[in-house]
């Protein structure tokens, strides 16, 4: 079996947040991904949209068999496990959530596809608090 590399941004902004991003760990474990590297939490506001709830993010470098789109539904499946059932993704159509994932890179590879955009370009480019983030999981 291969083995790739992938980074993970997940954000919560709706009930105790950081355990929400605690159980999503688990779930991610629970996947037979194994968590290599997290961030530090960092708290931010919503960005594209309009919220009192403010964000608690992270970075995680995983190590996966899965391909980027067994990836992506397998955390597509948590999020849905945890309480997500609107995924802003496809609409861009963005509110509070219980758990967010995104993957921003996988290997160094670049894949676009209707669902799926590797690297994710807002995260390495436009989100401040993305950059903070993957600055401190390196």
């Amino acid at each position: 079996m291969s083995h790739h590399t992938a980074v993970l941004l997940l954000g919560s902004n709706i009930g105790d947040q950081k355990k929400n991003l605690e159980t999503a760990f688990k779930r991610i474990r629970n996947q037979n991904i194994v968590i290599l590297s997290e961030s530090k939490f960092l708290y931010s506001e919503p960005v594209e949209f309009v919220s009192s709830n403010n964000f608690c993010n992270i970075a995680l470098r995983i190590e996966t068999d899965l391909s980027p789109i067994q990836l992506l539904n397998a955390l597509k499946e948590i999020e849905k496990s945890m309480g997500r059932l609107v995924d802003s993704g496809n609409s861009r159509n963005y509110s509070d959530r219980v758990i967010d994932i995104d993957i921003v890179s996988y290997n160094n590879i670049v894949f676009f596809c209707r669902s799926l955009e590797i690297p994710h370009y807002r995260h390495l480019y436009e989100r401040e608090f993305s950059r903070l983030l993957l600055e401190d999981l390196n």
